[in-house]
């Protein structure tokens, strides 16, 4: 028989744990601040596997466009 889902979370959480006053999202906007995430499409994942590889590429587009 499975398990309630409050008596799963129950023993997962050791007792010393104390988010009582925790603040949900406290930190999420300033996180949000400091990235810049976006999707590649699935068919461009091969030819630009790591974000190093994608940022090369925008980097000679931009440069690119400058010298136009």
């Amino acid at each position: 028989m499975s398990k309630s889902r409050e008596n799963r979370d129950a023993e997962a959480m050791e007792p010393e744990y104390d988010f009582s006053k925790g603040v949900r999202g406290k930190y999420a906007a300033r996180y949000a601040e400091g990235s810049n995430i976006v999707v590649i499409a699935p068919d461009l994942r091969e030819d630009f596997p790591t974000s190093e590889v994608v940022n090369a590429a925008l980097r000679g587009l931009v440069a690119k466009k400058r010298a136009v």
